[in-house]
């Protein structure tokens, strides 16, 4: 297998997550999202969307979204299972990795890439900009170079895109329960590897969300998800660390 991914790709961290946690072997193609390689011929070839990551499993043959991904991932290795064997709980789980990309991605990509992508995209000429915006498969992601590159957003919006990340901590508590470890009960799930690329960036941007004393069920699940090997071979590298290594010319491993 072939992982085309970004080492802070949310979803990218999601889908590293769970090859790990399986121990599947896999060739790791990193994808440089400011020069836009993932709107390439060769990246839409693989993932019409435009977004990373993309799975080649054989040659030739391609799959993408991450939720996807990772049930694949646990339908050809299913020991050890990630998925509840209960149809009910099943669709939680589902509605929970659901919820996730719907109402804390859109927040979290505001923060991200207005760290990470805007000081690139603000240097584009405007035929540049349009030159690229025309390789851009979707309207969303379209407005949003336009916006990193023209319209930055606001303190007001990044605080408010905050607020609602955080709004995840607050679901992820209610679920959790003091005698169960993951949120899905006693077994580790997809719901846990969804949750966790959020979490770590939310680490970093808001700690104190984290605490034992906001979220102590959470900060308990947060402490138990770093002792997992599987996180520490998905390599869910701080940003800070990132942009420092960028500072002093360095490449981000791959």
């Amino acid at each position: 297998m072939r992982l085309f991914h970004a080492w802070l790709s949310s979803a990218s961290r999601r889908v590293r997550l769970c090859l790990a946690e399986k121990n599947i072997p896999y060739e790791s193609v990193a994808v440089d999202l400011s020069r836009q390689e993932q709107h390439a011929p060769e990246f839409l070839a693989m993932n019409p969307n435009g977004v990373v990551p993309a799975l080649e499993i054989s040659p030739g043959r391609f799959l993408h979204e991450s939720s996807t991904l990772c049930e694949y991932l646990d339908d050809i290795a299913p020991e050890p299972p990630l998925r509840p064997a209960d149809p009910y709980e099943l669709a939680q789980m589902r509605n929970f990795v659901r919820w996730t990309d719907e109402k804390s991605l859109p927040h979290l990509l505001i923060l991200n890439w207005s760290l990470m992508l805007q000081s690139t995209a603000q240097q584009w000429s405007d035929q540049e900009l349009q030159d690229k915006l025309a390789r851009i498969p979707t309207a969303e992601r379209r407005e949003a170079w336009v916006r990193i590159a023209r319209k930055p957003y606001t303190e007001e919006e990044k605080a408010e895109a905050l607020r609602k990340l955080l709004l995840l901590v607050d679901r992820m508590e209610g679920m959790l329960a003091p005698s169960s470890p993951w949120l899905m009960g006693a077994n580790y799930s997809l719901a846990d590897i969804a949750a966790a690329p959020f979490i770590a960036r939310i680490a970093e941007i808001e700690p104190a969300a984290l605490a034992e004393s906001s979220h102590p069920l959470v900060h308990r699940w947060w402490q138990a998800m770093q002792q997992r090997p599987a996180f520490a071979a998905a390599r869910l590298q701080l940003f800070g660390e990132v942009l420092q290594e960028r500072q002093r010319g360095m490449a981000t491993p791959s």
